[in-house]
């Protein structure tokens, strides 16, 4: 491969990783793996000159600004990238720089936050927009509604310049990472990789509510633009941010030489693994805004700070054993257990495998000598293994096909690396059965939370969910502990309870949890079978009769019902009263009847989910692809390769407000 040929393959490289982490906030290589694939390209650029072109990725700030979160804004301010240094020489190169051209330059060295910037704009004290970086150079995203309902974010400030404009870095805590992904898990939703990822995905959507749900965070970096008010330094604008109740960046460092910013770099790393956020690096900036101004920027970076990128700190230990813990869900998630060590300043023993794919990966098993890794981030990560230490007698780690907790069998989710296990009845997934039955899809039993659940689990009141329609019989002790509230709130609940034994059987078969049978199928499977006396009786192939069900489908469904206990706990399901046959609705308005929508991009008025509840009270089926067999595309803003492969194949496109008409229309 010939220099320019090299050059145009790190540029393609470079765009499709660029675009995996700023606009899909998706990214498949670590933020290491991504600097380098930059730098080689930055030096090969700079040999080769006659090379050139003013679209290399080299010469782009961040990614494409975007609609998905609001309207676009035109930065008042470029928000823009930082020059990348990896060594110390460079670092000290960078100072030197400086003094040769200031003088006696201070520098303030502090955390680079691994999040999404965030730009707010304050007028007379208020604040009037929240933006996002988007290009960087011309355009952001419009998240002042998001941005409102994050804690750290002001609305108002306690002294009232005319103008202040200030950017920062949207965050999430790890452990507020992890309740989110167990929330996601539990609701059946794709998990997020990491903080930065979730972060970025909140800020952007659309629902104010989902972003105050998931408790994002903000420090403040840097003060862009101000009227009415100045300051000499980025510390004295600090110190007046934080009269504000702003937060700004933790133990900040002012340094004058460059082994003092060497030094504060290195505290950094030692202190890393004990902060309970993500950082990836360290940046060092010039203090004086004088300064600053005289140096100016280039098109794309500050000639006047620069980030230091801390490299991969890896180490080798010896795996000792592969732990296997049962998740909310079901799910078996290996972990592997090695000799401590330290890294990134913490010790650490543990390490997930997350699946046997990533164990085959790897070829791993007990007592190898394994590579452990912290990139700058406090999760670590098992990068490989020392083959050439291996004892004899070795054998690759198999997960078991039988569930650790329960010992029952285990499935691996369709088209997943994921094993689960199949018993509704596990222990560890007694939680979890106990939400989804009375979720919204399920039982709908209106404020029956996760609280209540925990509580009652713990205090031993529920077992199963045969269990739920037993609290009557606990009133008087359920109000004495309080576990729900007083005597008006545990009415409340136990009324909702009795309520939902009139639902339609399809919400029960929902509230079962059987693998692969989620409320689409639970409805198509009652509507066609109408009892459950012919649903517990029903052969496979019978079950496959059914549109949609299939061998995996029906396999789950008869598995689940030729379990004694299973048959147990729906004889005590009938005798506490609850509805088994499919709800005949007369007049019900059928008018999507035969019809199959698919719903794509960012909808106006209302989410994907009730979208899809509207189509189906009407008759209509809801799919996730676009085929031949589909009818209609529902089509929102971003609407991406479904309204393509909609439009090669002459399926009617419709808008949100279309779907309203057709709903509205009177049948003739």
């Amino acid at each position: 491969m010939d220099v320019k040929q090299k050059i145009e393959e790190l540029r393609k490289q470079i765009e499709y990783h660029s675009n995996r982490y700023y606009n899909e906030d998706n990214p498949e290589i670590s933020d290491y793996e991504f600097d380098m694939l930059m730098r080689s390209l930055k030096t090969l650029e700079r040999e080769h000159p006659e090379i050139s072109d003013k679209n290399s990725p080299t010469q782009k700030v961040g990614g494409k600004a975007k609609r998905k979160a609001g309207v676009l804004v035109r930065h008042n301010v470029p928000m823009l990238s930082l020059s990348d240094v990896f060594t110390k020489e460079e670092v000290l190169k960078f100072v030197e720089e400086m003094k040769e051209q200031l003088e006696d330059p201070e520098f303030v060295v502090e955390y680079k936050i691994d999040g999404l910037s965030m730009s707010l704009r304050y007028e007379n004290g208020e604040l009037k927009l929240a933006e996002t970086r988007g290009d960087g150079i011309n355009f952001g995203e419009d998240v002042t509604e998001n941005a409102k309902v994050i804690k750290d974010v002001k609305k108002k400030l306690k002294d009232k310049p005319e103008y202040l404009e200030v950017r920062g870095e949207v965050y999430m805590t790890n452990e507020d990472f992890k309740e989110v992904n167990e929330m996601q898990e539990l609701a059946g939703r794709k998990i997020f990789a990491n903080p930065r990822n979730c972060a970025a995905g909140t800020l952007r959507q659309l629902d104010p509510s989902v972003t105050k749900a998931r408790r994002l965070s903000m420090f403040v970096f840097n003060i862009q633009q101000t009227r009415g008010i100045s300051f000499e330094t980025h510390t004295e604008g600090y110190e007046f941010l934080q009269k504000q109740g702003i937060p700004v960046i933790d133990d900040y460092k002012v340094c004058r030489t460059g082994e003092e910013v060497w030094s504060a770099i290195e505290a950094i790393s030692e202190n890393r693994g004990n902060l309970p956020y993500d950082i990836d690096g360290a940046v060092v900036k010039v203090n004086r805004y004088s300064d600053r101004e005289f140096l100016g920027a280039t098109s794309k970076v500050p000639r006047w700070a620069v980030a230091y990128k801390y490299p991969p700190e890896e180490k080798e230990a010896v795996l000792e054993e592969i732990e296997l813990s049962v998740g909310r869900t079901g799910r078996i998630t290996p972990t592997a257990i090695f000799t401590p060590i330290r890294l990134c300043g913490t010790t650490v023993s543990r390490a997930t495998l997350h699946n046997q794919d990533f164990i085959d990966e790897l070829d791993i098993g007990i007592g190898d000598t394994i590579v452990v890794y912290k990139s700058g981030e406090i999760i670590p990560k098992v990068k490989g293994v020392k083959k050439e230490k291996r004892q004899a007698g070795w054998v690759k780690f198999e997960i078991p096909k039988i569930c650790p907790v329960c010992g029952e069998n285990t499935v691996r989710d369709k088209d997943t690396a994921d094993m689960k296990c199949t018993n509704p009845n596990c222990p560890a997934q007694k939680e979890r059965s106990m939400i989804n039955f009375v979720g919204r899809d399920a039982m709908d039993i209106k404020g029956f939370g996760t609280v209540y659940i925990e509580e009652l689990i713990r205090k031993g009141y529920l077992g199963s969910v045969a269990d739920i329609y037993d609290l009557k019989d606990h009133r008087d002790a359920l109000i004495e502990e309080g576990i729900i509230g007083k005597e008006k709130n545990t009415d409340k609940l136990l009324l909702a309870i009795e309520k939902s034994k009139e639902n339609d059987a399809y919400r029960l078969l929902t509230g079962l949890g059987i693998p692969n049978v989620g409320k689409a199928a639970a409805k198509a499977i009652m509507r066609r079978l109408k009892t459950f006396d012919a649903l517990m009786q029903a052969s496979p192939d019978e079950l496959k009769e059914v549109e949609d069900i299939g061998d995996v489908s029906a396999d789950c469904i008869r598995r689940f019902f030729d379990r004694k206990e299973n048959q147990e706990l729906m004889e005590r399901l009938r005798r506490a009263g609850l509805n088994m046959e499919c709800l005949e609705e007369a007049g019900r308005d059928l008018r999507f009847s035969g019809l199959t929508f698919v719903i794509t991009g960012t909808l106006p008025g209302m989410d994907r989910k009730e979208a899809a509840e509207l189509i189906e009270k009407l008759g209509g089926k809801v799919t996730g692809s676009v085929s031949k067999k589909t009818n209609y595309l529902l089509a929102g803003e971003n609407a991406g390769s479904k309204l393509t492969k909609a439009e090669e194949l002459g399926i009617s496109v419709i808008s949100e407000e279309e779907l309203r008409r057709m709903t509205e229309e009177k049948e003739a």
